[in-house]
């Protein structure tokens, strides 16, 4: 079985907890860079326009109302490394169903914060189309003490995809249809250096070692217990098999 990446497992790994809100203050927004630390595949997420309608001063909440599709959007925030970052500002605003922006109240406008796993889960609809602009819904994010980076996020297959000039196929959300809504998934990945997880001392007589290359079906003992390995991979800190049910299994 091929090795997995450091980011997959992390996702496969995280459960949602969730965190007390703070609300914070947007700094202008930064350009980054291509090419961070970590590297599963993925580029950071890119920056894009930030458009005519942001408007401040959202009002906290993950659920957005109105009428038209149920749409939900979930996902992770990582930085370098790929660490889930906590405490992420997140900044959603969209058109409504008719392809109209709220610029006088909050209407499909709101901001949440990542959980201490890097997750967040956003409620809203399918925004609708309006002249020069394939369908999309913005965002600004924006780790603690850290740059904030705009963005947009996009749905596959719609035919304005080819002809909008600010479209970029790297923020392509993954959607799928679920009874009569939608549900869209997106990770984000921010030039932030992140704190690394700490190496827990393996308890006296345990076999388990950071930094040993393990096969599909080896054992090992720790904490005062027996695992059986599930999928070939690198022993790295924080991967300790009480951590990691995707790659051990106690027996």
């Amino acid at each position: 079985m091929p090795d997995i990446s450091r980011k997959t497992l992390l996702k496969a790994a995280l459960v949602a907890a969730p965190l007390p809100f703070v609300a914070g203050q947007f700094p202008a927004r930064a350009t980054v860079t291509p090419t961070p630390s970590c590297d599963d595949g993925d580029d950071l997420t890119p920056d894009q326009t930030e458009g005519p309608y942001f408007k401040p001063n959202s009002p906290e909440r993950t659920v957005l109302t109105g009428p038209g599709t149920p749409l939900t959007v979930s996902g992770f925030v990582f930085g370098m490394h790929c660490l889930p970052l906590a405490n992420v500002l997140m900044d959603f605003w969209q058109a409504d169903t008719y392809g109209n922006y709220d610029n006088v109240g909050y209407t499909f406008r709101g901001h949440q914060y990542t959980n201490a796993q890097g997750a967040f889960n956003l409620t809203t609809i399918v925004p609708g189309l309006y002249p020069g602009r394939t369908r999309h819904i913005h965002v600004k994010v924006q780790a603690p003490h850290q740059p904030i980076l705009t963005t947009q996020l996009y749905f596959p297959g719609e035919p304005r995809n080819n002809t909008d000039t600010i479209f970029n196929p790297a923020l392509l959300m993954n959607v799928r249809t679920v009874g009569s809504g939608k549900e869209g998934t997106f990770d984000f990945i921010l030039n932030v250096q992140g704190t690394p997880p700490t190496t827990p001392t393996p308890p006296p007589g345990g076999t388990w070692q950071a930094g040993k290359s393990y096969q599909t079906g080896d054992q090992v003992t720790y904490g005062g217990a027996t695992y059986r390995c599930l999928q070939s991979h690198t022993a790295q800190p924080g991967w300790e098999p009480p951590n990691v049910p995707a790659l051990w299994q106690r027996l």
